[in-house]
Parts: C-alpha cells; structure tokens; sequence
C-alpha cells in the first residue's frame, strides 16, 4: 500500500478528531454539553483499551491462548464497587478541585509538595513504557501497510531518520491542540472527551469489522476456527489455562488485580473516570456500558490469533499484526486501512489523554514547586502567570512524547506490546495503598505513604525494571543470571529465596508486601499532623460534609490585598474576579471590596488556585501572603471542642430569641388557624352530614313501609329491600372514604412504595371497568407504551385512583356510543396519564367546583352515583408523589382528567397539602 496514502488517510482521521473536539468545546461555550451523557462517559473509558489491546492482546493470544484475558477481567470486575470507590473519588475531587493523581494523594495526606512530586515521578517513568508501547504499535502497522507481505521490514535507522520520531512530534503537536490550548481551573476538556468517545467507537467497530471478516470470509464461522486449532497440538493446548506450567493460576490473579488497580490508578483513566465526569450518575450506566466494551471489543481476539497462525502457518509472521496482515494477504485493502485506523485511535487516544494528565502533574508537581521556591522569581512574577502556566504544559507534553521515543527506539524491539504495557501497570499499581488507604482509613499519614511509595517503587524498578533494560541490552546480561554488582543474592528472581514465579508476579508481589507493609506500620508508629488530620476527615468523610460546613483548622491573619492579586495571577484577571464575585454573592455581600478576609475566603482561594497549579503548589502560594499560626494536634481538637460548644451556645440564643420575639405573632397564628380550623369543621361536618343523611333517610323510608304495610307486594318489597342494600353500600363506601380522606390529609396514611410498571397497573385497572363499559356497550380504547415505563410509588392507590378516573369516565358516556380512551406517554423526565371520554363534559362554570370534596358533575335531575370524594382522595395520592392532577373539558365535547408523575420520585413524608373534589 502506498506510504502517501496512508500517512493522508491518518492525518486527514485526525482532522476529524480535532474537528469533534473543537464542535464539543463550542457547544460548551454555548452552553449546551456534547459529553453530559452518561453513554459519552462510558465510552471515553474505553481509553483503557490502547494499541496493547488492538494489537498486543492478539500476539499474546497466539502465544498464550486465553492468557489475554485477565488484563480485561480485572476492569470488569472493578467497575462492581465502581459506585463505591469511584464515586467517592469523584465527589472528592469535585468537592476540592482535585484535577491528578497526584494532586489527589498529595492533598490528602497534608497537601505535601514531596508526595506529589514523587507520585508525579513515578508516573513519569512508570508512563514512559507506555508511550513507547504506542509508538512502536503505530509505527509497526504502518510498517505492515507500506511493506509487502513476507518481505522485511526496513532496517533500523538513526533517530532523526525514523518516522517514529516525527510521529512523536506530531501526537504532541495534536495533544496541545486538544487539551493544552487554554487554562481551566477544574482541568476538564469536554472536546478532548467527546473526542476520545468518537475513538472509541471506531477502533470498535473497526476490530470488530476485522473478527467477522476472518470468521467468516477466510473461515466458516468461529467454531470451525477452534475445530481446526484443535487438531493441531500447539494450537489446542492454547485454549488449556494452566498450559501445564506451575503457578499458572498465581500468574492469572496477579494479571487479574494488577488490572484492577490500574482502570483506577492509571493517568489517562482518573483523567476520564474522575476530573472529567460532570455527573456522577454516569457512573451507573458506566459501570456496566464499559464492561460491555470490553467484552466487544475482545470477542474475535483469539479466533483472529487461532486464525492467522492457522493461515500462515510456518511462514514468520508477527502474530501482533495479525489484524492487518490478514486482510492484505486476502486483498482486503480497504478493511487493512480500517483496521490501522482502529489502531490509531487506540494509541492516539491513549497518548493525548495520558499526556494531557501527566503534563499536569508536571506543571503542578515538579516544575511550579523549584519557581516558587526562587524569591527572585517570585519577586520578578507580578503579571498574569496562566501563559507561562500553559507553555509549561505544552513543554511537558513535548517531553512526554520524546521520553516514549527514546524508551522505544532503545528498548521497545526487546519486549512485546503486552510485555511493556504490564511493566508500567506494576508500575501505577504502587499509588493503590497511598490512595485506597488514605479514602478509607483515617489513620494513614505523609510518612507512612512516603515510606510505602519509596519501598514498593524501589521494589518495581529492581524486580521488573532492571530485567528489562538488561534484555534490552543496556545492561550486562550478567545481572539476570549474577545479579545486581555480581551478587547472587540479588538476583531478582532468588531475592529472598522465593523462586518459581514469573516476573511480573515476582515483582508485584514483593513490591506491594514492601509498600503495604511501610505504608500501615510507619503510619501507626508516626502521629499524623493538624493538616493532616484535617484532610483525612475530609476524605474519608466527604459524604458528610459538604463544601460549606467542613472544617478549617487555619489561624491566622490575611488581607484582602494580598488574596485579590493573588487570584488574578493564576487564574487570570477575568476567571478570578468571576470566581471572586459568585463567592461575594454566596456569602451575601455584593461588592468583592468587603469580603471579610476570614479562614473561608484563605480557603475559597486556595481551592480555586488547586486547580490551576495544584493543591501543593496552591497551598505554597497561600502561605506566602497570608500569617499562619502552626497548628499541632492538641490545638485542632481544642477547635473543633471550642466550635462545639459556640454552635450549642448560639442554638441556645437563637432558640430564646425567636421564642421572645415570635410569642406574640405565634399565638395571634395560632388564634387564626383555630378560627380556619373551627370553619373548616362546620363546613365540613355538614358535608358529611348531609351526604349520611340522604342514604339514611331512604333506607329508613323503604324499612318503615315494609315494616307497617304487611300486604306489600313480593315484587316491591324485592325492589325496596335492592333500593336498601344499594344505599348502605353507599353509606358504606362513604363512610370508608371520609377515614381515607382523613388519614391522607392528616398524614396517617399509610404507603407502601415500591418500584412498578404503570402501563402493566393501567392495564389492569383497565380490565377491572370493562364490565362497567360493556353494561353501557360503551368502548375502552388505550394507548400506551410497548415496554415497561417505571416508577416509584404505592401500587394500590394509583389502581384507586386509575378505578376513580375511568369509572367516572364510564358513568357519563352516552349508551351505546360511549368511547373512553386511556392515554400513557413520557415527556421529559415525567410520565403522563390522561381518561378521555365522549360524554357531556364540564361547564367552565363547575370546572373549578368538581375538584371541592361532595361535588359531582352532571345536572341535579341526572346526578350519578357518588359519594364526591373519588376525586379529593385521588388528587391527594398524586400529589403525594410528586405529580398533579387536572382537568381538560369542553360543554358537550367530553372530559379529559389528567395526571403526571415524575420518572424518578424522590421519597414523600406526607401528602401534598391541597383539596379536590370528584365529578363521580
């Protein structure tokens, strides 16, 4: 294939991509969010799947048959307590402007400028692997596409000849493109995700394209691959898991949690998971949209690995480009290109975002803290700093880019992409006891995750870093075989004496026993500081405390002089009085000028200033202009006992206060609700008694004439004793609603709330009125929905209220021509129920009346049946879960009632306070 045709193809792909980030960034600017969907979310997870997964996971399938699958597993099975870990890293960022890994550690344990620049260093070089694994990814399926078939590949060529190099140069020019163009304070790029989102999409379906084509165009059908592999020996035992090894299942668990660790702790995916999320809801469409990803996107890998070694057979094919060698050697040119395109965006997305969350960390972490240690600097810096902020991102991406280079052209020939890719997950697995301890466990302190990240580090670089450069040929081989100085002992495979595993399980296993170890036992041997203690409350309680009721242990004094020009610097003079102003109004003060400069405005603006250079750096700088009193242990318990009995103090003073000054007003309310109450009784008892006494009086007129006048008929006394039992069952009904109505109002009632499918319940109250209509040969027509529509409430009374609509409905229908139809349908985030029928209708002038309790519509020689409570009591229950009721009516032309209800109802204490009526 034509070189130029497939470096035009590629640049003009991510063309595209530039284009579906700018369109997300200008939807943002018009307030209108391309990524506030939760499938947007999802997808831009897929992140996790790289040029390792396109291309990588398939050598190792047809090396190691299902040996492929655990890096996939461990997502799965994380994404589980996603609600439970992820979200709280979510809500803990979003609480405090937490915009890096680093960020997140350092701020947690002190905001310690040494945590996060060695977490920020470790990133570094456990990242560059990674980069490298890209790289080589890209520049092997270019290789494959411009070589022809069984023909080598070009040879090696210095560094300013390779392609590679250029290659690296061009991914940095798009990354600063796609998230280094501006300075935003909560670091979240919304083009940079929808972006990675449209990625995700192709390389899917790109992958996927290339599974049916070798299942079914070079064989029939998946099965006949793995019929085939089976008769062949090495290829059967491929599918076997232990592949006769010893501590094949150790190996399998250590992939599966080493995956685990890393869809959480890798850069790129906290990028995606956590500082980009807008709606922590995502989360639950996530947890199973991204698992499905996976699953997708590895159905075809081993029938492609078991196919290509079956179609090339003994010929030296590499079995990492068997997605692309396969259709070439079929003619399938146009899937060839499809597939390098789903290649690239597996390493392009990888790459923009990876580097996009390191370049932050840098910035943040290691360059700004050497700045504003120099006070010539510091002193020469009064203008606004988010330029030099925003080149120094840009640097560091550039950077970033050419380490991956360096790591590839040195060292990426020795190792496999999955090789590579593993050393850099064992490498970000060492943040996992710093962080998961420090979101849990209020105890762990600067010291303890110092102590465990040095050690387990130490651990990585020697048992699974070193081997690598050996085999790499920057070291002697002598070291695998000697050890480290000549030294046996140290050989990385013996240390200890533990022999007989792999070395990825060797190492992660002592690497993370050293880490874990330090990390509680240093902790528990050292006092955590005021600070610290401080931010571990925060953390581990952030669902408890909200961002304006946490605690600040600051004393000390400030000047709003010095916190104004502060702001502007680093946030930029525009952002910074925004920001300043919204606080302004939030704490009821309309000019900045007269913010108080107190311990929450210090805080406010540190918060702010976190997400532009850090919470470290951020808490650097506050300290340069403000007059803080240390604090030790002693002093913040004093505060928070002191803020205590202040807070049941002022209780006590407000609580006399109000009783001073509100007695008076108190009893003139409560003489006026007495009065409405008394009116309301009257108005009320002589309802009810006016309604119990027209049933009575028929029944007691009906029983005397039977009783005094023996000669009656056997025919009228069948008739009265029917006119008898219809009335007390009347009587009954009437008095059985009044103690409903009562227990509604008052609150009593009682509600058994559970989640059901309205159109099922309409379509069972349906059933129970049909009778009703087929006395009157009248017609029940529903439209509703044909899947289930969901929602939350007592199933019981919506039937009661259902049964009042449509046999009210089915009263006033004329005979014969009757027609009542029962509408369901979902606007917004609302379902919506309405009973139509043909009958006379509502004059304007009752339309308001049928709604008061013992109303009922119709004229008062045609008066139905009803006790004129059908409707008081099914208004109550829709407005108890959060809906309305109303009516649609037109004299002569019928009556429409009405009702909505929310999707998702929050739980009610009690029953909306409001009367209605029934027109039945």
């Amino acid at each position: 294939m034509s070189p130029l045709l497939v470096v035009a193809v590629s640049f003009a792909y991510l063309l595209l991509l530039f284009a579906v980030a700018y369109y997300g960034d200008w939807r943002v600017a018009q307030g209108r969010s391309l990524i506030g969907s939760p499938w947007v979310y999802a997808l831009s997870m897929a992140v996790y799947c790289t040029a390792w997964t396109y291309f990588g996971s398939v050598g190792r399938a047809a090396s190691s048959g299902v040996w492929f699958l655990p890096i996939y597993l461990g997502p799965m099975l994380a994404m589980i307590l996603a609600w439970l870990v992820v979200r709280k890293m979510i809500r803990i960022a979003k609480a405090y402007r937490i915009t890096s890994i680093a960020d997140f550690i350092a701020s947690r344990y002190g905001k310690s400028p040494l945590l996060a620049g060695l977490v920020t260093l470790i990133t570094v070089v456990g990242i560059v692997p990674y980069i490298a694994l890209q790289l080589k990814g890209i520049s092997v399926a270019y290789a494959v596409l411009t070589t022809p078939l069984g023909q080598p590949w070009p040879s090696p060529q210095a560094w300013w000849q390779e392609s590679t190099f250029y290659l690296a140069l061009a991914l940095a020019g798009f990354t600063i493109v796609f998230g280094a163009r501006h300075l935003d304070s909560t670091e979240r790029h919304e083009g940079m995700v929808a972006a990675i989102a449209f990625e995700s999409l192709v390389k899917l379906v790109a992958f996927l394209a290339v599974g049916l084509f070798v299942s079914y165009a070079l064989f029939d059908g998946v099965g006949d691959i793995f019929q085939r592999a089976a008769q062949v020996p090495e290829l059967a035992n491929l599918l076997k898991l232990g592949e006769g090894r010893s501590f094949a299942y150790a190996q399998w668990f250590t992939l599966t949690v080493l995956a685990m660790l890393s869809v959480i702790l890798l850069p790129r995916q906290f990028q995606v998971m956590v500082v980009e999320n807008v709606d922590e809801r995502h989360l639950k469409r996530a947890a199973w949209v991204f698992p499905l990803y996976l699953l997708l996107i590895n159905l075809f890998v081993l029938p492609i690995a078991l196919g290509g070694v079956l179609y090339f057979g003994d010929l030296p094919m590499n079995p990492e480009t068997f997605v692309l060698s396969l259709p070439l050697a079929e003619g399938w040119y146009t899937l060839a290109l499809l597939a390098f395109i789903g290649g690239l965006s597996a390493a392009t997305g990888m790459v923009i975002v990876e580097a996009i969350a390191v370049s932050t960390m840098v910035c943040n972490d290691l360059v700004m803290p050497v700045l504003l240690r120099s006070k010539r600097w510091m002193h020469a810096q009064s203008r606004d700093l988010t330029r030099l902020l925003l080149n120094i991102r840009r640097a560091a991406i550039v950077l970033i880019l050419l380490l991956g280079y360096a790591y590839y052209h040195l060292a990426g020939e020795a190792y496999a992409l999955v090789s590579i890719g593993l050393i850099s997950f064992a490498a970000v697995a060492q943040f996992a006891p710093a962080l998961l301890g420090g979101m849990y466990w209020k105890g762990g302190t600067r010291q303890g995750a110092m102590a465990g990240l040095v050690l387990g580090f130490a651990m990585w670089a020697y048992t699974l870093m070193l081997p690598s450069l050996a085999k790499s040929g920057w070291m002697s081989d002598a070291f695998l075989v000697d050890g480290l100085f000549g030294n046996p002992w140290l050989r990385p495979e013996a240390f200890l004496g533990l022999t007989g595993l792999d070395n990825l399980t060797h190492s992660l296993f002592w690497s993370m026993l050293f880490n874990v170890g330090a990390y509680v036992v240093v902790s528990l041997w050292r006092t955590p500081s005021a600070r610290e203690t401080s931010q571990a409350l925060l953390f581990v309680d952030v669902f408890e405390r909200t961002t304006a009721a946490r605690p600040v242990f600051w004393r000390g004094q400030a000047h709003l002089s010095d916190l104004l020009p502060l702001a502007e610097r680093f946030l930029g003079p525009e952002r910074a009085r925004a920001e300043l102003q919204a606080y302004a109004q939030r704490q009821g003060v309309q000019d900045v000028q007269q913010l108080q400069a107190d311990a929450r405005l210090v805080q406010f603006i540190e918060t702010q200033l976190a997400g532009a250079i850090g919470s470290a750096s951020a808490r650097v700088m506050v300290a340069s202009v403000v007059k803080e009193e240390s604090l030790d242990i002693d002093d913040v318990m004093d505060i928070l006992e002191e803020a205590t009995r202040l807070r049941i103090h002022s209780k006590e003073l407000e609580e006399k206060s109000r009783s001073l000054e509100l007695a008076t007003a108190e009893l003139r309310a409560a003489n006026e609700q007495l009065k409405s109450l008394d009116k309301l009784k009257d108005d009320f008892m002589s309802s009810v008694t006016h309604e119990l006494r027209t049933p009575l009086t028929a029944i007691r007129a009906l029983s005397e004439m039977m009783h005094e006048d023996p000669k009656i008929t056997l025919e009228d006394r069948k008739r009265f004793l029917g006119i008898i039992v219809s009335e007390s069952e009347r009587l009954s009904r009437l008095v059985n609603q009044v103690l409903d109505l009562a227990k509604i109002e008052s609150g009593h009632a009682e509600w058994h709330n559970a989640d059901l499918d309205l159109v099922a319940l309409v379509r069972q109250s349906a059933q129970t009125v049909t009778e009703l209509l087929r006395e009157k040969h009248a017609v029940l027509e529903l439209e509703l929905p044909p899947g289930p529509v969901v929602i939350r409430a007592d199933a019981d009374r919506l039937t009661q209220v259902m049964l009042n609509l449509m046999s009210n409905a089915a009263k006033f229908v004329p005979a014969e021509t009757g027609r009542v139809r029962v509408r369901l349908f979902v606007q917004d985030d609302r379902v919506v129920v309405e009973v139509q029928d043909n009958g006379p209708g509502v004059p304007e002038a009752q339309q308001e009346l049928v709604f008061e309790k013992f109303r009922q519509g119709g004229d008062g020689l045609h008066r139905p049946q009803g006790t004129g409570l059908g409707l008081p009591i099914s208004r109550q229950i829709v407005e108890h879960f959060g809906g309305r009721m109303w009516l649609r009516s037109t004299a002569g032309q019928g009556a429409c009632f009405g009702f909505d209800l929310p999707l998702h109802p929050e739980p009610a204490d009690g029953p909306a306070p409001s009367e209605t009526g029934d027109r039945a």
